[in-house]
Formats: structure tokens, sequence, C-alpha cells
């Protein structure tokens, strides 16, 4: 098979499964997503890019943006950005995603790393890292902030869809690499995953029902030296431990579709001759019989978003 073909072939699948993940196919399943599931957002180095629903081509949305995540609502964006020099000093910015306007919401000195926002599910605030050990919510009408936990290294948090949890990758002093989940009613971040002795497990996300964490691991494939991440999902209290995907693979940054019936990621299909980060991989809930969508536009991106339909 020719490279062209394969190429066609790949995007006509990719095209196909789109649109069934989307509401632009016929079925109970495209009538259950209709008006529901939008693009996917892709950020990295690139920038921050839109797959539209039923093309392969991303559009450039902003030209810088280190992280992004749209809001449940569907309106806004919520962007890591930095001003222009000489300051550079970071911002959170929220883009209108139906006006395609930008304000800030936030800044601090250069030197403050800002990481990961996460929406609230009611669209009210945004939480992310701010320099690494503090994890703040920002109200998204006035900017005010509160801090939720602090005092640790964490990094990626994700806001539960019933709002009560915020899990994020969490570095005990004592244990290592952890995943924990902070109760916002009580402010306590319980363990819900310990890292074995040179894993890694990063990349976690609620399931749509809020009752167990998916993320990335290599736990499957320690022997091997690259490229060997697999998705997996845990309970709440740390038991029931399951491999979701079959095959070892480069793949991080899963996100459930806006209707909860479809998981997408960051993965490399095998036909690639070098892993580039580019490439979204969808699988249905069960996490069977996944389809691709080719993007050798977005290579080297580090984060992927699903977007409600506006």
């Amino acid at each position: 098979m020719t490279t062209m073909n394969r190429r066609t072939l790949l995007r006509a699948a990719a095209l196909t499964g789109a649109a069934t993940a989307t509401g632009l196919a016929g079925g109970p399943a495209a009538s259950a997503a209709a008006g529901v599931n939008g693009p996917w957002i892709v950020t990295g180095s690139p920038g921050v890019l839109q797959i539209n629903p039923g093309r392969t081509t991303p559009q450039v949305l902003l030209p810088r943006g280190a992280d992004a995540a749209a809001s449940p609502d569907g309106r806004y964006l919520a962007v890591i950005g930095q001003k222009p020099g000489p300051a550079f000093d970071p911002t959170l910015d929220l883009y209108d995603r139906v006006t395609g306007e930008s304000r800030t919401l936030i800044t601090d000195p250069f030197g403050v790393h800002y990481e990961w926002p996460t929406w609230s599910p009611d669209s009210t605030e945004v939480a992310m890292v701010i320099g690494d050990s503090r994890l703040v919510a920002v109200n998204v009408d006035t900017g005010a902030r509160r801090v939720l936990v602090e005092g640790h290294h964490m990094a990626r948090p994700n806001w539960s869809r019933d709002g009560s949890m915020i899990v994020t990758e969490w570095y005990s002093r004592s244990d290592g690499g952890q995943l924990r989940v902070l109760e916002l009613a009580t402010g306590k971040a319980r363990l819900v995953y310990q890292r074995v002795p040179g894993e890694f497990a990063d990349h976690a996300v609620f399931t749509p029902d809020s009752q167990r964490i998916v993320f990335s691991t290599n736990r499957w494939y320690l022997d091997q030296e690259r490229h060997n991440q697999s998705l997996a999902s845990v309970r709440l209290g740390g038991t029931g431990l399951k491999l979701l995907t079959d095959e070892p693979r480069f793949i991080i940054s899963p996100v459930f579709s806006p209707d909860g019936r479809y998981c997408a990621a960051l993965s490399v299909p095998d036909s690639n001759p070098e892993p580039d980060g580019g490439n979204i991989i969808v699988f249905t809930s069960g996490f069977g019989e996944p389809w691709w969508i080719p993007g050798d536009e977005y290579d080297d991106s580090m984060r992927l978003d699903w977007a409600p339909a506006v």
C-alpha cells in the first residue's frame, strides 16, 4: 500500500469515527451526541489548536498557549499564556470561543509557574497549580483566588464532574509519586494511587460518573525503555486497579467527551516512524476498537481537551 493510500484510508476512518462521536453520523449514538460533543482542543508547541468535527486539519485559535481547557458550558477556554517581552509575566487568559476575544484573568511576576487549568462543573472557577506547590481556584468573574491546598509538589489537576473533588499528581517526601484526590468539602487530600519503583503515573482524570480515576502509566511495561505507557483506572478508594488499553504505546492526556460516551488521548499510531505526540486516539467508553484522528500539523502537543459544542 502506498503512503498516499494509507494516509487517505486513515483520514477516511478518522472522519467516520469523528462523525459518530460528534453526532454527525446516523444511529443512536449519534442522536445522543448531537449538539453535545464539539471539537478537540490541542495545546503544546504549536499553540492552541482546534480540530473541528468532520475535519482532521486543525484550526489555529491562538499562536501561543501552553495549556488550554474548555469550560463545561462550552463558551470559554482557560489558557496559560505570557505577557509579551520584556516582562514575560505568566497569565491566565479566558478565550471566548464565540467572539474570538481574550482577556487576562490573573497574572504574576516573571518566574512564577502556572500549570494545567481545570474548570469547575458550573464554569464559575478555574483551578490550577501555581508555583508547583499551590493549588488555587480562580473566580472567572472577579479574578479572586482561593487556596485549595499547598505545601506539596502537585501537577495536572482535574476537577470532577460532580464538583466535589480534584485529582492531582502529588509528590510525597516520604513515599514518592502518588495520585491524590482533594475533597473540597473537607480540604483533605486522600491517597488513591501509589507509584511502584520506576513507574510514571500521570495525566489523571475522573470518569464522567466521578467514581474512578483514569491515568497514563508504564506499570505493566517497566522493562521497556521507551513509549511504553497504557491507560489504567482505579477506584476512588484505591482498589480495583484495571488495565484499559491492551498494548504499550506513547499515550498521554486522556479526556472524556462532554456526553461521557468516549475517551480520547494523545498518542502515536504504529505507522508513525517516530513518536510525535500529535495524533488523537479515540475509544468508546469500554476502551475497545479505537480509531485515530491523524494530525501531522500538531506534533509535539502535550495536552488534549474535548470541548462542548457551542
